[in-house]
């Protein structure tokens, strides 16, 4: 199992929510090429990174910043946060991204899916945001009517071959990751299942790692210093 070391970007700033709260906001640091440049030293090689202005807003402030990333280290990029035309793929892939994360567009544009699958194929993962069972869009303001499983079926039969999954009560939560959904999945689904939310213990990743998923983010427990990246990435393997 791989470690994603995770930055979520507000106003070029490396931050965190509790969540998924905008009012609830930390912000860890000013210099997010720094905090990247102290994970690929740690002995990650890929981050995991959401606009969370694009999230809300469906636009691209933060590019610049994932840009910077992508160019100045060895770090493979994954991005997600409000990824809805193509443009904007094609604005991620050209600047560096190793892959490109649709949340919103995936359930309310299965066509513009569809497109991105066939344009870049496993460049193109799927979040799979859940609230109280549902899928949770635009920022995790809204929920789709489909349920996490059955959106994930529906991703599988599409060709997806990656996709983020986060529950969303743990998120930044410290509380611990929801590991009966990430059996439940790795169970019913041949997709790389990439766990987020409340990774917060060395133990939650041992766990994770027992159910043979493709990777786990970890965020918040890095930034306040509870697991110590370079330890969770041996863990992992």
């Amino acid at each position: 199992m791989l470690i994603f070391p995770a930055i979520d970007l507000y106003d070029g700033k490396a931050v965190r929510l509790y969540k998924g709260d905008y009012a609830n906001m930390t912000v860890y640091s000013d210099d997010p090429l720094s905090v990247a440049r102290d994970f690929e030293a740690a002995g990650a090689t890929w981050i995991h990174m959401v606009d969370l202005e694009g999230a809300r807003d469906g636009t691209t402030p933060n590019l610049p910043t994932v840009t910077k990333i992508a160019k100045e280290t060895n770090l493979r990029v994954e991005i997600g946060g409000g990824i809805r035309s193509m443009d904007t793929v094609k604005a991620y892939i050209d600047a560096g991204v190793s892959r490109v994360i649709l949340g919103t567009a995936a359930v309310k544009d299965p066509d513009f899916l569809r497109a991105a699958l066939a344009a870049y194929g496993d460049k193109i993962a799927v979040g799979v945001d859940i609230k109280d069972g549902k899928v949770a869009i635009k920022g995790w303001l809204e929920t789709a009517e489909d349920d996490a499983m059955t959106f994930c079926e529906k991703m599988q039969t599409l060709g997806v071959r990656t996709v983020i999954s986060t529950d969303i009560s743990k998120d930044g939560a410290m509380m611990g990751a929801n590991h009966e959904l990430y059996r439940e999945m790795a169970q019913r689904f041949d997709l790389q299942i990439v766990a987020s939310g409340g990774v917060s213990s060395m133990e939650d990743v041992t766990r994770l790692r027992a159910l043979d998923l493709y990777a786990a983010i970890i965020g918040k427990a890095y930034y306040t210093g509870v697991i110590n990246l370079k330890t969770a990435i041996e863990e992992a393997k």
